[in-house]
């Protein structure tokens, strides 16, 4: 990436990332200490590269540790490094994490799930700009600068004395928060069209309808922009050299797939049986109640139906919400207007069912 405009790496025109972008260039040229929030997906290591990459430092490593992928017997040579002998295993004398980042960049992603007696060395490292290895007797100079990253928010493990507060300062010099993609649709085209180029190959040509981009941009991402990378690549295997509509967009977010044959109009015949079978079902409900002389509230009885529906609907989908909306032949931004108005929880459909 080095090299690259900050453009191409940290991708979207919205107001919030053009925020992010600045912030990056801000902090780039200094050695401070940057510390990126954000929930799961939303790019962390991206912003952390483009940092790296704009800095002084952008011609030595950038080295990315994931503390919480790491045990933590082992973390502490991970970082460090250790020498020969010093523990079981330890065959030959091996240089850590900050020795191979030294003059460049350290990204310790997931800081929130690092061990309190890790805290406290790493404490001591920021502090004295030095590192032992494991089974040494001597202090290395280290040249490295920390860049941290983590989806939880550290000012609450502070206050339960899971985080050390001095620790926190120390890493979040500048601190740098990301959106969740959600809080950013209009980023979304710009995404797709960046993973398009990134994943397909020369002879690979795919596009969406207009009402299938709409239906990605008011997507509520809970996984972020990696959900969105998924989604992309997904497209490129199940349609390849396709103009993909919103059914197909629907296909795309389920979960689980399903071979059942689909009409030639691509209708799922699964969905036309629950309507014409649900459809006949109130047509002799309703002319049975026109022989009698009973007064009905008749929003009242739809919304009931309406519910029925909904519940059944969801229950056959699995809780799977695109699906459920399939279904009913319905926009999932509907569907879910219409459990909100009927106060509808998936977990309750599941068990009146």
């Amino acid at each position: 990436m080095a090299g690259e405009p900050l453009e191409h790496i940290v991708i979207g025109d919205s107001a919030a990332i053009c925020k992010v972008r600045d912030l990056i260039r801000q902090v780039a040229k200094s050695d401070a200490s940057v510390m990126i929030t954000g929930p799961s997906g939303s790019g962390k290591e991206i912003v952390a590269t483009a940092i790296h990459g704009e800095s002084q430092r952008a011609r030595n490593r950038f080295v990315a540790v994931n503390c919480g992928a790491i045990p933590r017997d082992l973390l502490e040579s991970e970082l460090f490094g250790h020498e020969k002998g010093s523990f079981t295993g330890a065959i030959a004398q091996r240089r850590g994490r900050f020795e191979d980042a030294h003059s460049g960049t350290l990204f310790l992603d997931e800081i929130g799930d690092m061990p309190a007696d890790m805290q406290v060395k790493l404490l001591r490292v920021l502090e004295a700009r030095q590192i032992e290895r494991v089974g040494g007797n001597g202090a290395i100079d280290i040249d490295t600068r920390i860049i941290s990253a983590t989806h939880q928010n550290l000012e609450e493990r502070i206050d339960t004395r899971q985080f050390r507060e001095d620790l926190y300062y120390r890493l979040a010099v500048f601190p740098i928060q990301l959106p969740a993609l959600s809080e950013r649709p209009e980023d979304v085209p710009a995404l797709i069209q960046y993973f398009l180029k990134k994943m397909s190959t020369p002879e690979t040509v795919l596009g969406f309808t207009s009402a299938a981009m709409e239906r990605l941009i008011t997507h509520e991402w809970r996984g972020n922009v990696r959900e969105l990378r998924n989604v992309v690549e997904r497209a490129i295997i199940l349609f390849p050299n396709m103009q993909i509509n919103s059914d197909q967009v629907d296909t795309l977010f389920r979960r689980r797939y399903s071979n059942a044959p689909t009409t030639e109009t691509g209708a799922d015949p699964v969905r036309n049986d629950v309507n014409k079978n649900s459809l006949a079902g109130h047509a002799v409900s309703a002319e049975n109640w026109a022989d009698g002389d009973t007064a009905i509230d008749l929003k009242q009885h739809l919304a009931e139906i309406e519910r029925r529906y909904i519940a059944a609907a969801l229950t056959k989908a699995e809780g799977v919400i695109a699906d459920a909306a399939r279904l009913l032949s319905m926009q999932r931004t509907t569907f879910i207007e219409k459990m909100r108005r009927l106060d509808i929880q998936k977990d309750e459909a599941r068990l009146n069912a």
